[in-house]
């Protein structure tokens, strides 16, 4: 079956790109000594996890439990997740997976920490944590490097945790400094900070001039997107997800309407004036506004046209939100379909 035919709005990624951008960035981080742990939130699809750990990466980041309780069914069994946990319910749910698999979190707070001990004090296997700080995102984060302590050394108390070191995203100018005044406040108290987790698919390129960084963390370097081109991480010929929609209406000669509307390629704009997506066929043209099941289009700026019943390929501005919105993402290698993918992390955000 050639992708042409599949049914529009269809999610498509060219797998030989995909595959080109995992043993790129890999090569990258193994050049550098520093571990490869690529963030799933983006794809939410353990056949492309299994893909990057095959490539070299040593385990993989998921944003909530229900993504890790999702690559774990899947047998993937080093997972980072990055985020306080609170509750009881998703403690409960934390200590399930902590027996199954090599797991790790995140705490950036005296109440987060403390829960995670109720909830594994009894279970004799101690869960590395690791603190996040804030380099500028104004996120989650502690703010300075003698908060970064206090936390280590409540972490190192416990006897159900175990401090692993130090999170941050973005990972920029502000990492080393935090990270090394950090490190000096606990040398002087005999802790050991043995993991500095950076991220990001926009900065990824420059995680090497971060020295102190022992593992990144991208997400979207597989697919890439509108913004990732915009910011220099990939080329437009380095994008492996798109959109596929169909031309349904040209209610006037400067105007189209697609197939695809925001529940395919999400609400993220592109500003100033860069609209919902771009349309690699007419680059011209400009996806104005979005309604449910509509994209609207000015094709005013474009030399040619599309008629009605016309395909076009839309690179979106956020891959990770419009790769949510679809059930399956269909792999193809030169325009014949090899795959259907279900994504079944999708919608996990509990």
């Amino acid at each position: 079956m050639l992708a042409e035919e599949l049914e529009t709005p269809v999610a498509v990624v060219d797998l030989d790109i995909l595959e080109s951008n995992i043993v790129r960035l890999q090569e990258y981080l193994d050049r550098h000594s520093i571990l490869n742990r690529p963030h799933i939130k983006t794809h939410k699809i353990p056949e492309i996890a299994h893909l990057q750990i095959a490539g070299g990466a040593v385990g993989i980041t998921c944003q909530k439990l229900s993504e890790a309780e999702v690559m774990a069914q899947a047998g993937i069994l080093d997972i980072f997740v990055p985020y306080n946990i609170l509750g009881e319910a998703k403690l409960e749910r934390l200590r399930r997976l902590h027996r199954r698999l090599n797991l790790s979190v995140t705490a950036d707070s005296s109440a987060v920490i403390e829960g995670l001990v109720r909830a594994l004090k009894d279970e004799g296997k101690q869960l590395p944590v690791l603190v996040e700080f804030d380099t500028g995102l104004k996120r989650c984060g502690v703010q300075t490097p003698d908060e970064a302590a206090e936390l280590a050394e409540q972490i190192e108390r416990s006897s159900a945790l175990h401090f692993a070191g130090l999170m941050t995203y973005p990972t920029n100018q502000n990492t080393k400094p935090f990270v090394l005044e950090t490190k000096n406040l606990l040398d002087a108290k005999g802790i050991a900070i043995e993991r500095v987790s950076g991220g990001g698919t926009h900065c990824m390129w420059e995680a090497h001039t971060h020295e102190v960084i022992t593992e990144h963390r991208a997400g979207m370097y597989v697919y890439g997107d509108r913004k990732t081109v915009n910011a220099g991480a990939l080329g437009l010929d380095q994008c492996s997800f798109k959109i596929h929609s169909t031309v349904v209406s040209r209610p006037t000669n400067d105007r189209g309407i697609l197939d695809a509307g925001s529940k395919c390629l999400a609400s993220d704009l592109i500003s100033p004036g860069g609209g919902h997506g771009l349309i690699l066929e007419y680059p011209e043209a400009r996806i104005y506004a979005l309604s449910e099941e509509h994209g609207h289009v000015d094709f005013s700026e474009c030399e040619s046209r599309p008629e009605i019943g016309d395909r076009v390929s839309v690179l979106t501005n956020h891959c990770c939100v419009a790769n949510n919105l679809f059930d399956k993402v269909h792999g193809v290698r030169g325009g014949e379909l090899v795959v259907e993918w279900p994504v079944l992390a999708r919608g996990a955000v509990h």
